[in-house]
């Protein structure tokens, strides 16, 4: 199955191409991008699809993936924690609703159910729901009760012993990252951001046992000695930092060939935004946003200027922050981390797809074909990518999820 994408710009996850281009897709790669005079004429077996000088660019990345909680922009719950059957119900919906808006793959940040990622990765990859390629997590691990809310668990309970029994149970279950809090979240218990609630031997047991295991270790941290105990782990993904010190910034910077870096700055605007009932006490969570931009807005350009690889995604899913307005991580990056659209779109493609560990993030040849078409230019203005009437096709792997209007 050959299908030819003509007439067409090209964002390649780097750099937008000058004239237009011509693209071509066998299977589920593509095999060769051209000037648009050189594209082979339409030929049996051939699918067609004129772009009429729209936008290709490849499927968008989350970085920050919280598929089962459960709000998205088609359903809103107002509570955080669902029974068994409609978590799985809104798990699957959130998948969907993800692609719906341009992202073809997904990097979980932790789970509210365990297994349940594990089974959607595998429905997703056999063709039984639509969604994003999907790296699943388990429930989030963290002490119990250690930040007042139960959203995660101990696994096997406390030390360096239980830390392994842990990630042994991950690597039997089929998950492909482990979510440690290493930090508490003011946003659930004003002052608990300072807390570590791993000891040194804990996080490094972690980091060894993950590694002979062949897991990658997603770290929620917000100041320095949980970032160093993410570090010494060997985090593959370190989340917010929003309090990191100078050594802390270093220490991210010595690991960043090997380290990614989400500050996750989408659930500090929608608290700032939000405008709850009056018997919904916001007052600490939309404080503690506040802090952490003014700080991230100093943090996220230093890392950058140093070479950090910064991506996108916002802890979607509460009902006021819901799944389906992820891309508006890239405006985020425009407006109070001062990125060029390019550098935003790059980070929600090219550098989400390094964090994957798959050939996907760039219109490349031999790389996958996942690829968004859209009307307009989203490297002059990336909100475009928030309204998905925009997105005029989504191709996830060769295959159509949205055909594109003549």
């Amino acid at each position: 199955m050959k299908t030819l994408i003509r007439n067409i710009k090209i964002f390649d996850g780097e750099q937008l191409l000058d004239s237009e281009h011509a693209v071509l897709v066998e299977g589920e790669r593509i095999v060769a991008i051209m000037p648009s005079a050189s594209a082979p004429p339409a030929a049996s077996g051939m699918t067609v699809l004129e772009g009429n000088g729209r936008t290709l660019m490849p499927g968008m990345v989350e970085a920050h993936s919280h598929l089962t909680w459960g709000s998205s922009v088609e359903k809103i719950y107002h509570q955080f924690i669902l029974p068994a059957d409609e978590l799985k119900v809104a798990a699957w919906r959130n998948a969907r609703v993800l692609l719906d808006h341009g992202f073809t793959s997904a990097y979980s940040a932790g789970a509210l159910g365990d297994g349940i990622e594990v089974e959607l990765a595998r429905a997703i990859e056999a063709g039984e729901t639509p969604g994003p390629r999907l790296i699943p997590s388990t429930l989030e691990r963290s002490p119990e009760g250690a930040e007042g809310v139960e959203t995660g668990d101990v696994f096997n309970g406390r030390g360096p012993e239980a830390i392994r029994k842990f990630v042994s149970y991950c690597k039997d279950q089929g998950i492909g990252s482990i979510k440690l809090v290493v930090s508490g979240e003011d946003a659930l218990k004003p002052g608990s951001a300072k807390e570590v609630l791993y000891t040194d031997e804990e996080m490094e047991a972690a980091g060894q046992a993950a590694r002979e295991a062949g897991l990658w270790i997603a770290t929620h941290a917000y100041y320095p000695k949980a970032i160093e105990l993410a570090l010494k782990a060997g985090a593959r993904i370190i989340y917010h930092a929003s309090y990191a010190d100078e050594a802390a910034a270093d220490a991210m910077i010595a690991a960043k060939d090997a380290t990614f870096y989400a500050p996750s700055p989408g659930v500090s605007i929608a608290a700032l935004e939000a405008t709850p009932p009056p018997h919904i006490d916001m007052s600490h969570m939309k404080t503690s946003a506040a802090e952490r931009m003014e700080l991230e807005a100093k943090l996220v350009p230093a890392l950058k200027a140093r070479g950090m690889r910064i991506l996108i995604g916002g802890d979607y899913g509460f009902p006021f922050n819901p799944i389906g307005r992820n891309a508006r991580d890239l405006q985020i990056f425009v407006d109070h981390f001062g990125y060029s659209p390019t550098e935003a779109l790059h980070a929600a493609t090219a550098l989400g797809g390094e964090l994957m560990g798959l050939d996907v993030g760039r219109v490349k040849q031999g790389w996958l074909a996942d690829l968004l078409l859209i009307d307009g230019d989203p490297t002059q203005d990336v909100s475009i990518l928030q309204d998905k009437a925009r997105i005029a096709m989504i191709m996830k792997g060769g295959a159509l999820h949205k055909v594109p209007s003549a």
